[in-house]
């Protein structure tokens, strides 16, 4: 225990009692509204403590639900990304059923249209592109009248035709072949000229002198005098015009999207396709045949 000099216990003495006389008279000495002083002094004192003890307690409680929300909007955010990609998924797949309703429709279209024609629908079931060679593989065959060197066309054009065939498929040469080639002509003119792939998505038309007035734009169908497609045929539209040395340069748009095939139409004859007759004439029972679905 630290001693206390002689000279300052009468002072220490001395503010003791002090002290006591004060505490004393603030416990016996009432303000306005009846509160003792010694009451007022205590408040006074312990207030911003309990100040500062009650804001660190309101700081603990706000982080610690800001972390509990924080928890709960990242776990709600997880499952509203994964309902918004199963929602891309459906999406994706309804707009594909749609797409695929769309060209079956004009597939149906098409055969309506032409119900004397004897043609089969066909699905792409494979490809082969290696260089310049572009072929594809469809589900018919020799059991569905397929024969080489049948025509094979979309509604909106001409696709190439038949080179190989096996019991239940077929190989298909795309126009865009390098070794492919068939009759064809313009349709203003009638100029006649063959047309024949050289490995890109382009056409190209041959043999028209540099004379010869082709615009851009011209629409292209088929001659009939390759024996392959009937005459009139889509073809394609001349995409650009070239003079070449002896003959123009003439490349052609392919009228039908031969790099996004999924069903074709094979025509199992030469026959022209005719627009549809009125209601009114009448069909022979024998010339109409109905159209095979895609398998």
């Amino acid at each position: 225990m630290v001693a206390i000099p002689s000279r300052h216990r009468s002072l220490v003495l001395l503010a003791t009692v002090v002290l006591a006389q004060v505490l004393l008279l603030a416990m016996q000495i009432k303000r306005g509204d009846q509160v003792r002083l010694i009451r007022v002094w205590a408040v006074s004192v312990i207030t911003p403590a309990q100040r500062a003890v009650s804001w660190s307690i309101s700081k603990v409680q706000s982080g610690w639900r800001n972390y509990i929300g924080l928890r709960g909007s990242a776990q709600e955010n997880a499952s509203l990304r994964e309902e918004l990609n199963r929602l891309k998924l459906r999406n994706t797949e309804l707009e594909s059923r749609a797409a695929e309703a769309d060209r079956l429709a004009a597939l149906l279209g098409f055969r309506g249209s032409h119900p004397d024609v004897p043609m089969v629908v066909a699905r792409v079931i494979g490809a082969a592109a290696a260089g310049a060679s572009k072929t594809i593989y469809i589900n018919r065959g020799e059991a569905d009248g397929l024969r080489r060197n049948m025509g094979v066309i979309t509604p909106e054009g001409v696709v190439g035709k038949v080179i190989d065939v096996y019991s239940d498929t077929a190989q298909v040469q795309l126009l865009t072949d390098k070794e492919s080639g068939m009759g064809a002509l313009l349709a203003s003119s009638r100029t006649q000229s063959p047309v024949g792939g050289i490995g890109e998505p382009m056409l190209m038309m041959k043999y028209i002198t540099n004379d010869e007035k082709v615009p851009i734009g011209e629409r292209v169908m088929t001659s009939g005098l390759d024996r392959i497609f009937p005459k009139d045929l889509p073809v394609g539209t001349v995409a650009s015009t070239k003079p070449g040395n002896p003959f123009q340069e003439i490349r052609i748009r392919p009228a039908a999207r031969l790099d996004q095939l999924e069903e074709v139409i094979v025509l199992l004859s030469r026959q022209e396709l005719e627009p549809q007759k009125p209601a009114g004439d009448a069909i022979p029972r024998s010339a109409a045949k109905p159209a095979s679905a895609p398998r």
